[in-house]
This record gives structure tokens, sequence and C-alpha cells, in this order.
């Protein structure tokens, strides 16, 4: 029997111990060297406390020192590590009482250089460069001494961007002025810049359009300041703009102003009536000559195509909008309705204009006629006889198709409103008329007077209108108040004598103090 025989191994049975070393040999013969499989009965214990002491002894040691390393490393590395005592049965692990809110805060200082980041520096606002006193003194030294470098350094810090012209002409700077009563601009400061710019070089002129270009083709993100809206209320004032070399940058400032949100053009609205009678006018006029040129262009190669650049008219009517709806915010208006007129329009095809808005509306396409204030009464006129002329023959074409469809004969007095009045009963007959033939009312009107042979060629329908008028303003109906106030408008200038009592208990009362004063005023008129 060899010596692997006589020295069973401890963790095997005795009936497995004289095939085993068979197999190891022959199969397996590195699995000696491997520590035994433990078994889980009582054979088991007492293999573990018999054979191998020292092996086993040692592996664990060995785990146990990688452990209490491995803790070490992550007690330094980590300050919010938790270290649990050694518990060898589930039961005794402790109770979980850290609050998951009860985090410990990690000191920024505590942190590696990678690991913090860096923290960005607060904007720093412009530094208003002069005062209006130094400015002007600036300007009376470069005109003496032709020595324009000064000048020119302030016009180029001003116009570089939108904060630096807030800085320049800001009441305070640090401010914020987010009233409709108060832009906080200095506007005595903003007119003395602009009409010191007319009368300095063209370098001077050059830098500021330079710098407009850069500030409105800076990037826009998210909505404007109210800053913004001051450095656009600025801009709009500037002199350059009545060249037409500058019309390209001009139609720019003014489409990014006409794009803005209504909030932001009821701010606009507010301070541009606070702006003096001559500038508020100088706008105004600007504009309008910004629109008629885009029109008729006296030279169409300074232009682009009118294909692309169609939203240049838009975006001038839209802010000469928001300076209509200023003057008619103030009372007296700050210039007068008729200085909106544009008499170019007078020369345009107004009834395309006019169908235009008809199918369109107030939509994407746009149409003088959704600014009326710019429309003159002579063009308002001929669009309004137009349209009634068109209406007329509309409406009587209609007619014609309705009897030819019946199989009726037509006739002529179809196509008109024919009203037969006796002269007795003017009025009372006339109404009764236009209340019956409600649906020929846009149809041209003729006028027949009972028991009198004539053909209305237009006098007998002025006789009508002269008789009715006479008749309406007789002091029996009460109506000669209206009388002398539509004399006054009608420019006679007469106020008529004598006191003017209403009508009241009925139709007679009063009657010879009203008929005296009526007398006395027609009179006056005549």
């Amino acid at each position: 029997m060899s010596e692997v025989d006589r020295v069973p191994s401890p963790a095997a049975p005795p009936a497995v111990a004289a095939t085993a070393p068979e197999e190891k040999k022959g199969k397996e013969p590195e699995r000696e060297k491997l520590p035994p499989i433990v078994s889980a009965g009582a054979g088991a214990t007492a293999g573990l406390d018999r054979g191998s002491k020292g092996q086993i002894s040692t592996f664990s040691s060995f785990i146990s020192t990688v452990n209490q390393k491995k803790e070490a490393a992550e007690n330094t590395s980590s300050p919010t590590h938790l270290v649990f005592p050694n518990i060898k049965n589930v039961r005794d692990l402790p109770p979980i009482c850290l609050d998951v809110r009860q985090k410990q805060r990690i000191s920024i200082d505590t942190l590696s250089s990678e690991m913090k980041t860096p923290v960005l520096p607060e904007p720093i606002l412009p530094v208003q460069p002069k005062t209006m006193k130094d400015f002007l003194e600036d300007v009376e030294k470069a005109k003496s001494s032709g020595d324009w470098k000064t000048v020119h350094d302030f016009y180029l810090t001003m116009f570089d961007s939108f904060p630096e012209l807030n800085a320049a002409f800001k009441k305070d700077a640090s401010a914020s002025f987010n009233t409709i009563e108060d832009s906080g601009i200095n506007a005595k400061f903003v007119n003395a810049v602009y009409d010191a710019l007319l009368n300095t070089p063209q370098d001077i002129q050059k830098t500021v359009l330079k710098g407009i270009i850069n500030s409105l083709l800076r990037e826009w993100k998210g909505p404007r300041t109210k800053d913004d809206l001051r450095a656009y209320f600025i801009l709009l004032q500037n002199p350059q703009f009545n060249n037409t070399s500058t019309y390209v940058i001009y139609a720019h400032l003014l489409r990014q102003i006409a794009t803005l949100v209504e909030a932001d053009h009821h701010f606009l609205v507010h301070w541009f009536k606070k702006l003096s009678q001559k500038r508020f006018k100088q706008l105004v006029e600007r504009l309008l000559q910004f629109i008629s040129l885009r029109l008729f262009p006296a030279k169409p190669e300074e232009f682009p195509p009118i294909s692309k650049c169609s939203w240049w008219i838009p975006s001038a009517s839209k802010v000469l909008a928001l300076l209509n709806t200023a003057n008619n915010l103030v009372h007296p208006p700050l210039i007068p309705y008729t200085d909106f007129y544009n008499s170019t329009l007078d020369h345009i095809d107004l009834m395309e204009e006019y169908h235009t808005w008809q199918s369109f509306g107030n939509s994407h396409r746009f149409s003088f006629c959704q600014y009326p204030f710019v429309i003159s009464i002579a063009a308002k006129k001929i669009i309004i006889q137009r349209d009634s002329e068109q209406q007329m023959i509309s409406i009587a074409r209609q007619s014609l198709v309705d009897k030819v469809s019946r199989r009726q004969r037509p006739d002529m007095n179809m196509l008109f409103l024919n009203m037969k009045v006796r002269r007795t009963h003017l009025v009372s007959d006339s109404l009764d008329e236009l209340t019956r033939k409600r649906a020929d009312l846009k149809k041209k009107l003729k006028v027949t007077f009972v028991g009198e042979a004539g053909l209305d060629m237009g006098g007998l329908t002025k006789e009508w209108f002269l008789l009715l008028i006479r008749q309406i303003f007789h002091p029996d109906y009460g109506l000669e108040r209206v009388g002398h106030r539509l004399g006054e408008r009608l420019g006679t200038g007469q106020r008529c004598a004598g006191p003017v009592t209403e009508q009241r208990g009925g139709p007679l009362d009063g009657s010879r103090r009203r008929s005296e004063s009526y007398g006395r005023c027609w009179q006056k008129k005549n």
C-alpha cells in the first residue's frame, strides 16, 4: 500500500477515499494543490480541526489584510464613505438611521483644481464717456484746431453697441427706467450729438454707420430689454438716414423695430409722444420720404431690386403707425393729421391696393389701405368713388340677369334708383322711396318730380338735394342747431345771433324764436 493510500483526505468519506487517488492521478493532478472543498457535515468540522490548519489560517489572514487596506484607502479618499464593523451575523446589522437629506457638504476648497468649475465674472457696465458739456467743448476745440481725434473716439465708442449707447445717453446708467412715462434718456444730449454729427468729417460719419451696422447684426437671443428699446429709440433719430445711401441700414433698423412684440411697441409709442414737435415731425418726414423714394426711386440702381426688399415699405409703414398712435395720444396733437399724408400714393394704382385689402384684410399681404392715415383725402375720394361705381354696375348687372332669367322684358329704369317725389311732401316722399327701394340704394340716383316733365341729367338730383336739406333744417324739425354747426364747418365763419332754444313739448313750441334766430343766421350767411 502506498503512502497516499495510508493517509486519507480529511474532507472525504472513507468509501470515497480509495478511489480518489486514482482519479487525481489520471485526470486532475493539479487539484491537489488547491484547498479542500469543505462539506456541510460534522466530519467537515473535525477535518478542519485536524488537518491543514496552517494553510487556512494563512489564507484568512491574507483576505482580512486586503480588506483592511481597502477600507483604509476608501476612508482616506472619500469622506462620505460609511465604515461598518466586522459583522458575522445578519441580525447584528445596525439600523439604517442616516437620512438621505442629511448629506455632508463638500467644501469647494477641498476639491482638486480639475474639479473646480470656473466662476463667470459679472458683466461690466460701460462707463459714461463724456457729459454734454465736455462733448460740446471737444467739438469747439476740434473746429478751431482741426484735430477731430477726440470727437472721433467718442463717436467710435458710443455707437459701438447698444450698452454703449445706453451708457452715453441714459440719465443714470445703473437705473432700469422700466416705465412708459420716462424713457430715462437725456434728450438734450441726444439732440446735441446728432446736430454736431452732420458737421463732422466724413470718416466720423462713416464710423457711426459702421457701429450701427455692427449693433444691428449682433445675435438676438431672447426678448429685448428696455435698454435695447432705448437704443432703437436713439438710433431712429439719426439724421444720417435722410441720405439715400444709408437706406439699406435704415431699412434693417425699421425692420427690427417693426418685428418687436406689442408690449415693446407700447413703450416706444409713449416715448415718442415725449419728443419735441420739431424732432417728431422730422421722424415722420424721414419715413414718408423713405416710402416715396422706394416707390419711385430717382436712381433705381441705388437700391436693391424690389423683389429682394419687399419688406422695406411694410416695415416703414408699421413704424409710421407707431408715430401716428403717439400723435393721437397727445392733446393737442404734436403735428396735424394731414402731415401723415403721403401725396406720392396718389400716383399708384389705388384700386389694386383697395382690392388687395378687401381680399386679404390685415393678413400677410401688405396694402396701404391697412394704414389709412397715410392716404390723402383726394386718394380716399377716388377709392370711394370708383368703388361706388363698381358696386352700381354690379348691382345693375345682377338685376338685368335676374330679369332675363325670369323671361321678362328688361327695362332701362331698373339700372337706376328711381325716386318720384312731390314738392309739397318732399321729405316724407323721399323717406318712403328710400325705405321701399333699399335693394337699389347702390344704384345711380335718378329723381323725378311728380307732375313735371323732365329728364334727370344731374340737374334734378342737385335740386332735390338742395330742397331736401332746406326742408330738413326747417325750424319745425328742430335741427337748426345742426344747421348752424354745419354752416360753421363749411367755412361761413358766421355764428347765429340771438338765442337758440331746443325743441320741447311739440313741433311748434317756441317756433317763433327759432324762426327769428334762423332768419338772422341765414341773412348773415348770404
